[in-house]
């Protein structure tokens, strides 16, 4: 996330997937590492051993509805998600998603973007290119939560804030 421009193979969702979706329910018990190897296995099985660093999901409406639970953003961020890009978010995932790091990337458009396909964020002007070269504008991010997202979270930018050296996720 430290570059304005980057680019990512897409992992492509449907709409509403909720919080128990991410982080189920029975994994709850264990620790962020466990919970991170049940991520989307009843919509997508193959996601937690198949995922990489940079990857990002595309997502329809309603993106991280349901419980507030953390972890639902936290696994995506163990697991090396660069981001997600959605028409819409639950208020509440939105805002845990920049607390652990998480960028999500509000696109109206999203929709027009490929599963297996790669995208460029361009986190500076807040767009996401297709790999066919369509711009596709996102909504305003405001400054504070960018820099949330690029210190790699809330806890990250006040280690920075106060001089000491951020946690490597």
């Amino acid at each position: 996330m430290t570059q304005a421009a980057t680019t990512h193979r897409v992992w492509k969702l449907g709409a509403d997937v909720d919080t128990d979706v991410l982080a189920p329910g029975h994994a709850m018990k264990h620790g962020i590492d466990r919970i991170a190897t049940y991520c989307l296995e009843s919509v997508r099985p193959e996601f937690s051993t198949q995922v990489r660093p940079g990857d990002v999901i595309v997502a329809g409406p309603n993106f991280g509805i349901g419980s507030s639970r953390e972890q639902a953003a936290a696994v995506l961020v163990k697991l090396g998600v660069a981001a997600v890009i959605a028409p819409s978010f639950s208020g509440l995932y939105f805002r845990n998603a920049f607390n652990v790091g998480l960028l999500l990337l509000t696109c109206p458009e999203a929709d027009r973007l490929q599963e297996a396909g790669q995208v460029t964020l361009d986190t500076e002007n807040l767009a996401v290119i297709s790999g066919a070269g369509e711009r596709l504008a996102c909504e305003p991010i405001p400054d504070f939560l960018l820099d949330m997202a690029r210190s790699g979270g809330l806890m990250n930018q006040l280690r920075i804030r106060f001089g000491k050296e951020p946690e490597h996720v």
